[in-house]
């Protein structure tokens, strides 16, 4: 009976897990990702795009991203919007706009880490408030006669195993962020 929670819990979890790799993945490192550009709003044709929508967006080695727009009278607007909207210098060179990536000093590495930190806590704050919102409801469950006794406990058990395994999960990419930081 419980089982359907803890599948729609479950579910709430994985997108828990994808907007956290969505926002680990703009955090700024010394290595080169298109997440550190795509969201971007650029405005032209009187309304705002993000950038993967008006360009491919590519990353060559481990310091250069290509924008490449597929519509080149936007070029301006483009190479306007990343250097007003972001902390990088763009160059425009013919058909495309290069980002150079520099490297990151200690205090810059320091404070990155300190950002993956936080939205790593937000992460698991949310995941905390969903799986105590199940929790009620198997108690009400419970009262109503519409769960064992037994079964509560399990499903307590139940509950407490996919935190366990989602907290790992977590844990596991803030790792590797944190270890992508402050790789020189």
């Amino acid at each position: 009976m419980y089982k359907q929670l803890l599948e729609n819990l479950k579910q709430e979890f994985e997108k828990a897990l994808a907007f956290l790799k969505a926002e680990l993945g703009k955090i700024k490192t010394s290595r080169a990702t298109p997440t550190m550009v795509e969201d971007i709003e650029i405005e032209c044709y009187n309304q705002k795009f993000s950038l993967k929508q008006l360009a491919a967006i590519n990353v060559i080695g481990a310091k250069l991203i290509t924008i490449q727009p597929w519509d080149k009278t936007v070029m301006q607007e483009i190479e306007r919007g990343v250097r007003n909207k972001s902390p990088f210098s763009p160059v425009v060179d013919g058909d495309l706009i290069r980002i150079n990536i520099p490297s990151l000093d200690e205090e810059q590495r320091r404070e990155y880490v300190k950002i993956a930190s936080e939205k790593s806590e937000e992460t698991k704050i949310s995941m905390r408030l969903h799986r105590e919102k199940v929790w009620k409801e198997i108690q009400e469950m419970e009262k109503k006669g519409e769960l064992r006794e037994d079964d509560k406990f399990r499903a307590k058990d139940d509950l407490q195993k996919l935190m366990d395994d989602y907290n790992k999960k977590i844990n596991e990419m803030h790792k590797a962020k944190e270890t992508d930081i402050m790789t020189i």
